[in-house]
């Protein structure tokens, strides 16, 4: 089982060993602080909701030419909640991450743990790479093919409620998806992932970025899917590489003690 230092993950005080039930108490508080902070960052969301939709979200369709519409009668109230609650999500990101962070902690060894501020810090900037990604490429070129699509005799009338939808998802899609390194860092860390398991299963890895692009994309078009599928391979490649380094610093760590280990069995065997 997994050590717990005292009561919470980091405190190196009283270590004991954590039953399943410890685990489970741990994960419930980490998930109340978390949604904790999503709801403390909606509620600032929402001071500033006309300009995260006027300013932010409707400005790559402007760019493009377009308008959108409101279909519904309360659809501007949807709206409004649905990007309020979406960007809470994503501003608290980083105390998201740190609770996940801080509920593995106790499975990584007391060195490790020094380093989860940095470990966070990362992966927020992974994620919030990913978001900067969709926002200042993925989302503009897709709206840009979407005008430019077909005869210029139908008139494009785009549906508010469906384009925030359409642009929230792809903002939080490739937010996740640019954590891979991190899933990747993580899974070897422990000893699940290895480099050679990640090149012989490449092309399967392709297949699965495909399709996880097809479903991350709220469209069926190809253009959006390919947008966000080859930066998923190049982050797999990546992966690869940051899983060579983290097996490779293990295995050394193992190596280095190995002897030690052999000396105490001997002089308990003396």
């Amino acid at each position: 089982m997994t050590k717990l230092f005292n009561k919470k993950a980091g405190d190196e005080t009283e270590p004991r060993e954590m039953t399943f039930l410890d685990h489970l108490e741990e994960l419930r508080w980490h998930i109340f602080k978390i949604l904790i902070g999503w709801i403390l960052a909606t509620v600032a969301c929402g001071f500033y909701a006309e300009f995260i939709v006027d300013d932010l979200l409707l400005a790559p369709l402007e760019k493009v030419g377009l308008k959108a519409q409101v279909l519904a009668p309360y659809g501007i109230v949807l709206l409004y909640m649905q990007a309020v609650l979406i960007c809470g999500f994503i501003i608290s990101m980083p105390n998201t991450l740190y609770r996940l962070w801080r509920f593995i902690a106790p499975g990584l060894l007391p060195k490790e743990r020094r380093y989860i501020s940095v470990l966070v810090a990362f992966t927020t900037i992974l994620f919030l790479g990913g978001v900067a990604f969709s926002y200042l490429i993925l989302i503009p070129t897709a709206l840009d093919f979407f005008a430019h699509f077909g005869t210029q005799d139908i008139e494009l009338n785009i549906s508010i409620d469906r384009y925030i939808s359409f642009v929230l998802a792809l903002l939080v899609g490739a937010g996740l998806v640019f954590e891979l390194p991190m899933v990747s860092y993580t899974l070897s860390k422990i000893g699940i992932l290895t480099p050679e398991f990640m090149r012989h299963y490449r092309r399967h890895a392709i297949v699965t970025i495909l399709i996880i692009a097809a479903l991350v994309t709220p469209t069926p078009d190809i253009v959006t899917q390919l947008l966000l599928g080859i930066p998923m391979m190049l982050l797999y490649e990546v992966s690869i590489v940051i899983s060579s380094i983290v097996n490779k610093k293990r295995n050394e760590e193992l190596a280095a003690d190995l002897p030690s280990e052999t000396v105490s069995a001997g002089e308990k065997e003396s």
